[in-house]
């Protein structure tokens, strides 16, 4: 009874996680910055304890960076994104791939790999901007 009373009068639903629609690139940029900062970083400390919490932080910005990535290939890109861009599906899949590989290493290279991916697909997005 008293749940149906509490009951929602109108149901909603969104086509999104983020139904505002702001959507930018620089989310997942700046959590790849983190990582490749990181992994700078480590690079110069061979304290065990300073490693083990260093590796934590740069899986945990890798995570988030793959997850910003994936939220734009699937909630912001549309067809019409993707008839312009054909390269945009394997971009998105290299830049996880990317990531993927940041957050398994402590070569910096790797970052900034992941990083220059985030670049390309950056510019696409800003692309879809003015259109």
């Amino acid at each position: 009874m008293l749940s149906r009373l509490f009951a929602p009068k109108v149901k909603v639903s969104a086509h999104c996680d983020l139904p505002c629609g702001v959507y930018d690139p620089a989310q997942a940029r700046i959590e790849a910055e983190s990582v490749k900062a990181v992994q700078d970083k480590m690079a110069a400390n061979n304290d065990p304890h300073y490693q083990a919490r260093a590796t934590v932080i740069k899986e945990q910005r890798a995570e988030l960076a793959k997850h910003h990535v994936t939220v734009l290939w699937s909630d912001y890109f549309k067809p019409p994104h993707f008839e312009k861009y054909p390269e945009l599906h394997t971009l998105v899949n290299d830049t996880l791939k990317a990531l993927s590989a940041a957050k398994a290493s402590t070569d910096p290279a790797t970052g900034q790999k992941a990083l220059d991916h985030i670049a390309q697909i950056d510019k696409i997005f800003w692309e879809t901007k003015q259109g």
